[in-house]
């Protein structure tokens, strides 16, 4: 090896970047190919380090491959590699040096293969490389997704001079020879609201809206077609920041009414949009209409698109449009009328009242021959509006055999936990689960466990086959120590199979996931779900190398991570019969997971046991295995003193209302006949729960978010984990947490009494902010209903005090209800909202009431309820006509028969 090569490689090794280029321009060809092996190994050595030296190294070695291969893939492969993402080397001179060094043609390669990468291959970072490249030497400009969202961020931050000596956006895009290509590429993107929607000064053409308005009708743009760009992206839909955003482009882009008139059909498309472009649309549509440029027959069809969502807004400027196109043209009455009555359907009742009033004012105009239409129409009201309807259109509505208050309560099916299934039959089996689990399902209890289990049993079967079925797997997925802020999950399973392959030692210090904590799998960001994982998961490794156990007895046998006691029991005689001895962890983990049963026969083989693990599952299953935790209601309010049953919670950063659970611990269930308890680890999922923040960061579940997992290790006490995570679920009511709700459905499908912690969940995600969330919530309360484990009355008053409180907001509330009133579940609906009222309307009544009252009184004319509700009758005898107030009468009508 010449000395050149010493030297450069000398660089590297020490991390010399702007040594690099100088070093990489004397080597020959030969020297330069002669690198390359060299490089890869030390790529190979850094990965993983991320100490200051190693990141100097990694630089000195992007710098070097890149000048080193003589191939234009083999040099973007290098460039683009994913180990020399995140600290930013590919914006360090020295890369642009080599890159320019290399003859034109080479250069224009790479950096279209660059520019094309996409997903997790491309970096923020390649952008000014490949600008420089694409600008220097005229080469055609990249137009992919993520160039051009690149170019959209950076085109109005590049050297822009001294406060009010720079260009604007617009002067700076007219300027740009990218303009022409990547302009309408913007259009396609998504996520790019952000970007769009800045201002960079007060100056006239200086946002991006005002900057596309501004290159309209230029020599490089057609102002026609930067319109239907603008409003095909909208009828396309997406994020709604991305929505806004354009919606200001097509705002800026002003189109006159002539060239709305020519998009009529897109603007009747944006009416199905997100609530602004719906607006904006009709709006447009509406100053068409005036002015006589669209057929009539528009009007008509917005209406029926418009008259059934959910803002109020959007319908109530709709059915003023209805009655002013009436008021012009009195001709057109007999349409109108006709097309206000589709509002008859409405869930609100004063948006009902509304429409009747538009037909009443019409009607006269309309003539008789639309009184069958809206007869029929006005079936649909609500009881309420029945007398005026019956006296506008000559006939008496409701009270026939088609009447909707012949109630009947509908209910989903109670869910069925789907079985695991057979044991995974052969090693190449195995190894394709885990394929599956690592590249996206690691969210699949059932899939994680029969991985597991599978490891060990075929490692107990034939340890050899088994290691040569996950040779491909573990080459594509090389196990690495796990980072820092990583707990232990289950992805970690692949540390099972690395043992089984003989590519890591689970019996030497500083081979698992990190040399530190109790065992080699602890570290200091565990939750005690990540401590119960590493426990099972390294117990497993160190036993499939030494006396390899024939299965696990902890393996579910249904989804939700239950496992029957029979099979418990068949399990621990497999392990008497071969003489094996139980793991520790495996037998924790199995008895929090057994179900209880009461049946003789089983009862009575457990009692044939003779192992200690035996007695000791025996004596379990007995004593009926973990005992409920008692719990204590603890509000948390703002105040200068506590008053008896409250307290006051002082979180890091702020201070919150909020009901709370504590709880006093299990005891750890039943002792084994020598006194043997469960693990440590799992001891810590039993601990009581006290609403403390400096508990929660001291378990460091503030960190994470609970995942079907971690209720699959406690699958017969959804209450206890219920409490445990019920400020992540209050999160998702007064904060901005995103995702609760698919945990709250899966602590309903679960095993166990649903006492005040389950239910205080509940009402939490029936508050939450994001909708989805909500309809995850009205699932878990449909499934709770369905399996008879809802007291409606418990959830009521939860739902009272934290509308109280401010926690829950009244008008997300009437959604949840209302979604699940929808479902034919107008008695559950009722049972909750009937003890709910009260608290809402004692005192001073919480904005959004009106909305809650209004399904109220629909679920309880559906369901037949009768009987008084305190508050009703005081709200509904206050004097005026505001909403409240009427729709506090109706329910005072109803209630009253």
């Amino acid at each position: 090896m010449s000395g050149a090569v010493e030297a450069l490689l000398a660089a590297v090794r020490e991390g010399r970047v702007p040594q690099v280029p100088g070093l990489v321009a004397v080597l020959g060809p030969a020297e330069r190919r002669a690198c390359v092996p060299v490089l890869r190994e030390l790529r190979k050595e850094a990965r993983g380090d991320w100490s200051k030296a190693a990141g100097q190294r990694m630089g000195a070695l992007l710098v070097a491959g890149a000048g080193c291969h003589s191939g234009a893939a083999g040099a973007a492969t290098w460039i683009g590699g994913r180990d020399f993402a995140g600290r930013s080397w590919a914006r360090h001179p020295a890369l642009g040096q080599v890159v320019e060094a290399q003859p034109e043609e080479w250069q224009i390669d790479v950096v279209g293969r660059l520019a094309a990468k996409r997903g997790s291959g491309w970096s923020w970072d390649l952008y000014p490389l490949i600008e420089r490249v694409v600008r220097r030497t005229g080469c055609p400009v990249p137009a992919s997704d993520d160039f051009t969202a690149e170019w959209l961020r950076s085109a109005a931050g590049a050297d822009r001079g001294p406060r009010g000596a720079a260009d604007t956006l617009l002067e700076r895009l007219r300027a740009d020879t990218f303009t022409p290509v990547l302009l309408p590429r913007v259009f396609e993107l998504d996520e790019v609201g952000w970007p769009l929607d800045a201002r960079y000064s007060t100056r006239p053409g200086d946002s991006w809206p005002e900057a596309i308005a501004g290159l309209a009708g230029s020599p490089e743009f057609d102002r026609a077609d930067l319109v239907d760009l603008c409003v095909a992206r909208l009828v396309r839909g997406g994020r709604p920041a991305d929505q806004k955003a354009f919606l200001a482009v097509l705002a800026a882009l002003a189109p006159a009414p002539a060239e709305y008139a020519a998009r009529v059909r897109d603007l009747l498309a944006m009416l199905d949009g997100l609530s602004t472009v719906a607006a904006h649309a009709q709006q447009a549509l509406a100053g068409l209409d005036e002015a006589g440029l669209v057929e009539p027959e528009v009007l008509t069809e917005a209406s029926a698109v418009v008259l059934f969502r959910s803002e109020k807004k959007l319908v109530r400027a709709q059915l003023a449009w209805l009655e002013q196109a009436a008021r012009r043209s009195p001709e057109r009455s007999g349409p109108v009328v006709l097309a206000a009555a589709e509002a008859f359907g409405h869930p609100d009742t004063v948006l009902q009242e509304r429409a009747l009033n538009v037909v009443a004012r019409r009607l006269k105009a309309a003539g008789e021959g639309v009184l069958p239409e809206l007869r029929l129409a006005a079936r649909s009201l609500d009881p309420a509006h029945h007398a005026r309807a019956g006296e506008l259109f000559g006939a008496p509505v409701g009270g026939g055999e088609d009447d909707d208050t012949a109630w009947s309560e509908l209910l989903p099916p109670v869910p069925v936990p789907a079985p695991l299934g057979d044991p995974l039959a052969t090693p190449a089996e195995v190894a394709e689960e885990l394929a599956v689990l690592l590249a996206s399902g690691r969210s699949d209890v059932a899939l994680f466990e029969r991985v597991l289990d599978g490891l060990v049993r075929h490692a107990h079967q034939d340890r050899a086959a088994l290691a040569g079925a996950l040779e491909p797997v573990l080459r594509t997925n090389p196990w690495h120590d796990v980072g820092r802020w990583q707990d232990c999950g289950p992805g970690e399973v692949l540390y099972v199979a690395a043992a089984v392959a003989g590519l890591v030692d689970p019996h030497r210090r500083g081979s698992g996931f990190r040399n530190r904590g109790e065992h080699p799998l602890g570290g200091d960001h565990h939750t005690v779900y990540g401590a119960v994982f590493a426990a099972r998961l390294f117990e497993a490794a160190e036993r499939v190398t030494t006396d390899r156990p024939p299965l696990l007895l902890a393996t579910p046998t249904d989804a939700t991570g239950a496992v029957e006691a029979a099979a418990l029991v068949e399990r621990l005689a497999a392990y008497e019969a071969v003489g094996a001895a139980v793991g520790k962890a495996d037998l924790s983990a199995a008895l929090l997971r057994v179900a209880p049963t009461t049946g003789a026969a089983v009862l009575a083989a457990a009692d044939r046991l003779a192992s200690p693990a035996g007695r000791w599952a025996a004596r379990w299953l007995r004593e009926g295995g973990l005992p409920a935790q008692s719990s204590a209601r603890v509000l948390f309010a703002p105040g200068p003193e506590a008053r008896p049953a409250q307290r006051y919670w002082d979180r890091w950063w702020e201070v919150v209302k909020r009901v709370a659970v504590t709880q006093t611990g299990s005891g750890g269930g039943p002792a084994g006949p020598a006194g043997e308890r469960l693990e440590p680890g799992f001891w810590a999922l039993l601990d009581g729960t006290a609403p403390t923040v400096d508990r929660a960061r001291k378990q460091n579940e503030w960190l994470w978010e609970p995942s079907p997992h971690w209720a699959a290790m406690l699958p017969h006490h959804r209450e206890e984990q219920a409490a445990r995570w019920l400020d992540w679920f209050a999160d998702s009511a007064d904060r901005d947490r995103r995702g609760v709700g698919r945990m709250i459905v899966v602590l309903a499908e679960g095993g166990g009494p649903a006492g005040l912690s389950l239910h205080l969940a509940l009402a939490y995600g029936l508050g939450a902010r994001f909708p989805e969330d909500r309809t995850a919530a009205v699932d878990a309360l449909l499934v709770l209903a369905a399996r008879g484990d809802l007291d409606g009355a418990l959830l009521g008053r939860e739902l009272g005090e934290l509308v109280a409180l401010g926690t829950v907001k009244p008008n997300r509330l009437a959604h949840s209800l209302a979604t699940t009133a929808d479902t034919g579940a107008y008695g559950t609906v009722w049972s909750v909202l009937a003890t709910a009222l009260p608290a809402l309307l004692g005192g001073e009544v919480p904005r959004g009431t009106v909305d809650v009252l209004a399904v109220a009184a629909d679920a309880a004319r559906r369901c037949g309820a009768r009987g008084e509700v305190a508050g009703v009758a005081e709200v509904a005898g206050r004097p005026g006509s505001s909403r409240l107030v009427k729709q506090a009468r109706v329910l005072r009508e109803v209630l009253a028969g």
